[in-house]
C-alpha cells in the first residue's frame, strides 16, 4: 500500500484536487471584491470622491444612484463568493468520500490477502474499528487537503494585501505575531500527535479486549470472571483517560494561546489606526475595512492551523492503519483475482517434497513430511492433537503454506495456484465451519458464488448505471449483489431440476434432510412467492381433515370454524380468530385497543368479562396465595404472575362493591386482561356458557370487519384460504389439538409426516427449509447442525479432493461412520483426506497416514498397519 498520505491523493484524485484548487483560486478576486466594496460604500457617504468610471464604464453621478449600484454589487459578489464555496465543498465532500471508499475497499481487499496465520495474532476488534472508525476522518481531509491551504492561504494573502494596501504600518501588525506561531503551535501539537498515536492503540487494545470477551462470554460465566475482566477493560479505559485528559491540557493550551494572540492585534490597530485617523493619514471608512477584514482574516488563519493540526493526526492515522495492513508474506493478489482459463486440476496426484510448516520458526508442526497422494483415493489421516495432523490438512488445501518444501500437482507448485481453480476443484470442511448471517440455503450454495453469470446482469437502468459508475471511480467492485451468483453449470449441472435433486442428495449425505424439513414444517411462506406449494397445503390440509373425521383420530383435533367457537383455543383466540401482525394490537390486553373495546361494549361483553375476570383474580389469589412468586407454577397454570399478585388484590378490594361501569380505567384494563386467557377445555372454570360462546362470535364477526375498515393488521382463519401469517405445518393442521388427549401431538405428528408424503410434499417442504435464518456465526442452530452444513458446503460443489478436518468430531460415532460412508459413496473415483478423531474409523479408508510430532512415521492400508505400526496401535487402544 501506499505509505505516502499525499502520494495516495494524488494517485487517486490529482484531476479532481485540480478542479478544487482552480475553484479556489477563482474565488480570491471575489472576497477581494466584498472587502473593497464597503470601504468605498462607507467613504462615498463620508464624502470623498467616487470613482467615475470601473473597466472604461461610467459610473452614475447621482449618489443614491451609485450607492444602489455599488450595494447590489456587494450583494452580488457575496452570492457569487457563497455559490463558489458551495460548489467548492460539495465537490470536496464527493472527492473526500471517493477516495474514503476506494480506501476502506482497498482495506478490506488486504484482509483477504493476509495470511492464516496472522489472523491468530490480530483480533477482528481491531481489524474492524480501524476500516470503520478509525477510516471515517479521512475523508473530510482528503477532500480539503489541497484545496483547504489554497483557498485560506489565498484568503490569507487576500486580506493581508488589502490590510497593506490601506496602510502599511497596520499591514505590518496584522503579521507582526505570525512568526512566533509558526514556530511554537507545531511544538506543542507534536506532542498532541504522538499522545493521539498513544490513544489510537490503546483504543485498538480496548476493542480487541472487548471482541475477546463477546467470543468468550460463556468461559467468562461459567468461571464467574467478571470482576476480572472489568479490571482488564478498567485499565485500559484509566490509561485513555490519562492519555485523553494530557491531550487536552495541551490542545485547550494551544487554543488558548492562539486566542490571545488574535486579541493583541486588534490593540495595535485601535491605538496605531486610531492615531493615524487622528492625524488624518487615515480614512474611517479605510479603518473600519481593515478591522472588517481583520476580523475575516482570523478566520483562515485558524482554518491553517486546524488544518496542520489535523494533517499531523490524519497522517498517524494513515501510517498506523498502512502499517496493520502490510503484514508479511501478504498473498499476491494475482493469485486470488486470476482467472484461469481452465478449472480443471493439473494433475491426478498430490505430492510433498520435505514439507516443514512453523509459525514462530522455532516449533515445527509438520517437520519434513514426504507424501504421495492420489486424486482417486480415500485416505485417513490419525495422529494425537499435536501429531500435526490439523497442519497437514490446511497445508493440502493452501490455508496455509509451507516454510520449507513444495507441494505438488503432478509438476504445478500448489502455492502458484489460482485461488478460482483452489476454490472451484478442492474443498474444505474443518471442525469449526463459520457460516454467515443468512438462510441455510445461502450458506449452502455460498461455494458456488465465486463471479456473478455473465448472462445474468440485471436490467440495465439510469439509477444501477450511476451505482455502478460511483463503484468503478472509487475502484470497488462493479459486480451487483443483485446478479445470480450460483453458477451450477460450474459443478456439471444443466437445469434447475438437477440442481435441486443436487441440493437435497447432499442434505441426505450429511444427514441434515431431516432438520431442514423440520424447519420447512416450522416457517412461515407467502401465497405470493409460492403458489403451487400454497395450494398443495391446502390439498394437504383438506387430506387431513379427511384423515381426522376417522373415530380414532375424531378427538385429537378440533378444526378451525369462523361459525364456530373453538373450546380449545383462548377466549382471545376466539374473538379475533386470526394471527395479528399489527403493533397496535396487544394480544395480552386486546380491550386496549379502540375498535376491540368498541365491539366489546357494542355486544355487551365487557360487563360481563370485567365480571368474569373478578372471579378469576380470586381464584388465582385463593390457590397461589401461598405459593413462591418465582414458582414454575405460576407459569404453567396461573393467569397472573406471582410479582401481580398483590397489585390484583388491591384491584379486588377496589371493585368488591362496584359495579363494573364503576371501574376505575386502570382496574377495567388490569381484569379485562384475564378473560381473554381463558381456555375453556383446558381450565374448566365455568365462566363461559353457550350464550357467551355466541356473543364471541358475533363479536368475532364485528371485529372483522372493524379490521377491514381501520386496516389493522389481522390475518384472519379461513378454512378455504392459505395463511401465510402461520407455519406451513400450522396451516396443514389448521386447528388446534384437543386437550387432555393422550399422545395427541405424536399421533398428529405422525399423520402430518403421512400426508405429506402420500402427496410428495416433502422436497417442497425441504425447499421452504431452506430459508431458514441461522442467525449471526450459525447462532440458531445447534453445533452438531453447524458442523452438518459445513460438511454439506463442502460437498456441493462436487470437488476433486475433498479435505476433511475433524468436521465432524462433535457428532457421535455411529453418526459420524454412515456420514463418511455415505461421503465416501458420493466421492467415488475423487480424492479424500480425512482427518480423524476416532481413530477406529480410519478403517474404512482405503488407506491410512500416520503422524507423531510432525512426522509423517507410516503410510498404507489399515490392516498392515494395525499389525505393524507401533503409533497406530497405541492410539487405536486409546480410541
Amino acid at each position: 500500500m501506499e505509505t505516502s498520505l499525499y502520494r495516495y491523493i494524488l494517485k487517486h484524485s490529482a484531476n479532481g484536487q485540480v478542479v478544487l484548487i482552480i475553484l479556489s483560486l477563482l474565488s480570491l478576486p471575489v472576497i477581494y471584491i466584498t472587502l473593497d466594496l464597503p470601504k468605498r460604500i462607507i467613504n462615498m457617504l463620508e464624502g470623498e470622491d467616487a470613482l467615475s468610471e470601473v473597466m472604461g464604464i461610467a459610473m452614475p453621478s447621482d449618489p443614491v444612484t451609485y450607492l444602489m449600484l455599488l450595494s447590489f454589487a456587494f450583494l452580488f459578489a457575496v452570492l457569487l463568493n457563497g455559490v463558489i464555496k458551495y460548489v467548492i465543498n460539495v465537490y470536496s465532500g464527493v472527492l473526500g468520500e471517493r477516495l474514503l471508499r476506494r480506501f476502506r475497499y482497498e482495506l478490506y481487499v488486504r484482509i483477504l490477502r493476509f495470511p492464516m496465520p496472522h489472523f491468530k495474532r490480530v483480533s477482528q476488534g481491531e481489524l474492524i474499528p480501524m476500516i470503520t472508525a478509525e477510516t471515517e476522518p479521512l475523508a473530510e481531509f482528503i477532500g480539503e487537503s489541497f484545496k483547504l491551504p489554497v483557498l485560506q492561504g489565498g484568503m490569507l494573502f487576500t486580506y493581508l494585501l488589502f490590510i497593506f494596501q490601506q496602510d502599511v504600518w497596520l499591514g505590518a501588525a496584522a503579521i507582526s505575531l505570525y512568526p512566533f506561531q509558526l514556530y511554537v503551535i507545531p511544538k506543542l501539537q507534536n506532542r498532541v500527535n504522538m499522545l493521539a498515536k498513544e490513544r489510537v492503540k490503546m483504543v485498538r487494545s480496548l476493542s480487541g479486549r472487548i471482541g475477546e470477551t463477546v467470543s468468550g462470554i460463556n468461559e467468562v460465566h461459567t468461571n464467574s470472571t467478571s470482576q476480572f475482566e472489568r479490571a482488564h477493560i478498567s485499565h485500559r479505559l484509566g490509561i485513555i483517560y490519562e492519555i485523553r485528559y494530557a491531550i487536552y491540557r495541551r490542545k485547550f493550551f494551544i487554543k488558548f494561546l492562539n486566542n490571545f494572540i488574535a486579541q493583541l492585534t486588534p490593540f495595535f490597530f485601535y491605538s496605531v489606526g486610531g492615531y493615524f485617523v487622528l492625524r488624518g493619514d487615515l480614512s474611517i471608512g479605510s479603518m473600519v475595512a481593515v478591522l472588517v477584514a481583520y476580523k475575516d482574516l482570523a478566520g483562515p488563519w485558524k482554518e491553517l492551523l486546524r488544518y496542520y493540526q489535523r494533517k499531523e493526526d490524519i497522517k498517524v492515522k494513515y501510517s498506523q492503519v498502512v502499517e496493520q495492513f502490510n503484514p508479511p508474506e501478504l498473498l499476491d493478489h494475482g493469485i486470488i483475482d486470476a482467472q484461469p482459463e481452465s478449472l480443471a486440476l493439473p494433475g491426478e496426484t498430490v505430492r510433498g517434497n520435505s514439507v516443514s510448516y512453523t509459525e514462530d520458526g522455532l516449533y515445527f508442526s509438520v517437520d519434513g513430511a514426504n507424501f504421495n497422494i492420489e486424486l482417486k483415493h480415500h485416505i485417513a489421516a490419525v495422529g494425537l492433537g499435536n501429531s500435526g495432523k490439523d497442519e497437514l490438512a490446511r497445508l493440502l488445501t493452501r490455508l496455509i503454506n509451507p516454510s520449507k518444501g513444495s507441494i505438488l500437482l503432478d509438476d504445478a507448485d500448489l502455492s502458484d495456484l489460482p485461488e478460482a481453480l483452489i476454490g472451484a476443484r478442492m474443498a474444505y470442511a474443518g471442525a469449526n465451519a463459520y457460516l454467515f448471517t443468512g438462510s441455510v440455503s445461502d450458506n449452502l450454495l455460498y461455494p458456488l458464488k465465486q463471479t456473478p453469470l455473465d448472462n445474468a446482469e440485471p436490467e440495465i437502468n439510469p439509477e444501477r448505471e450511476a451505482t455502478r459508475r460511483q463503484a468503478e471511480i472509487s475502484g470497488n467492485s462493479t459486480a451487483s449483489i443483485e446478479q445470480n451468483w450460483v453458477d451450477f453449470n460450474r459443478i456439471g449441472i444443466e437445469d434447475d431440476r438437477s440442481f435441486r435433486t443436487r441440493v437435497h442428495t447432499t442434505l441426505e449425505t450429511v444427514e441434515l434432510d431431516e432438520e431442514v424439513y423440520q424447519f420447512g414444517l416450522l416457517s412461515q411462506v407467502s401465497q405470493s412467492d409460492n403458489v403451487d406449494l400454497a395450494r398443495r397445503v391446502m390439498q394437504a390440509r383438506q387430506r387431513l381433515r379427511d384423515l381426522l373425521q376417522q373415530k380414532e383420530y375424531s378427538k385429537l383435533v378440533e378444526p378451525f370454524d369462523h361459525e364456530k367457537f373453538n373450546s380449545n383455543l383462548s377466549l382471545g383466540e376466539n374473538l379475533l380468530f386470526g394471527t395479528v401482525y399489527d403493533e397496535r394490537i396487544d394480544p395480552e390486553r386486546l380491550a386496549e385497543n379502540s375498535a376491540i373495546r368498541r365491539v366489546l361494549d357494542e355486544t355487551g361483553l365487557t360487563d360481563d368479562l370485567l365480571v368474569a375476570g373478578q372471579k378469576i383474580a380470586e381464584i388465582m389469589l385463593d390457590l397461589f396465595a401461598d405459593v413462591e412468586p418465582g414458582s414454575e407454577l405460576f407459569e404453567q397454570f396461573s393467569f397472573i404472575s406471582g410479582d401481580d399478585l398483590p397489585e390484583f388484590q388491591q384491584v379486588l378490594v377496589r371493585t368488591r362493591d362496584l359495579p363494573a361501569q364503576q371501574f376505575d380505567q386502570n382496574d377495567s384494563s388490569l381484569l379485562l386482561s384475564l378473560p381473554f386467557k381463558l381456555i375453556p377445555t383446558r381450565h374448566r372454570l365455568g365462566l363461559i356458557d353457550k350464550d357467551m360462546e355466541n356473543r364471541i362470535l358475533d363479536a368475532r364477526r364485528r371485529v372483522h370487519a372493524a379490521v377491514e375498515a381501520e386496516t389493522l393488521g389481522i390475518e384472519f382463519f379461513d378454512e378455504s384460504q392459505y395463511n401465510p401469517r402461520i407455519s406451513i405445518q400450522d396451516n396443514i393442521l389448521f386447528g388446534k389439538l384437543a386437550y387432555g388427549q393422550a399422545n395427541a401431538q405424536q399421533k398428529i405428528n405422525n399423520l402430518i409426516s403421512d400426508v405429506i408424503v402420500d402427496l410428495g410434499l416433502r422436497p417442497d417442504i425441504v425447499d421452504a427449509g431452506l430459508n431458514y435464518e441461522v442467525g449471526v456465526g450459525g447462532a440458531r442452530l445447534t453445533a452438531v447442525q453447524r458442523q452438518k452444513l459445513g460438511m454439506a458446503r463442502s460437498l456441493i460443489k462436487s470437488p476433486d479432493f475433498l479435505i476433511v478436518n475433524e468436521a465432524l468430531a462433535i457428532l457421535d460415532t455411529a453418526s459420524e461412520k454412515r456420514i463418511i460412508s455415505r461421503v465416501r459413496e458420493l466421492m467415488q473415483g475423487k480424492g479424500v483426506f480425512w482427518v480423524l478423531s476416532r481413530v477406529r474409523l480410519s478403517e474404512m479408508f482405503d488407506s491410512v497416514i500416520v503422524l507423531e510430532r510432525g512426522k509423517l512415521l507410516a503410510h498404507g492400508s489399515f490392516t498392515s498397519l494395525s499389525e505393524n505400526n507401533e503409533t497406530l496401535q497405541t492410539l487405536l487402544e486409546q480410541d
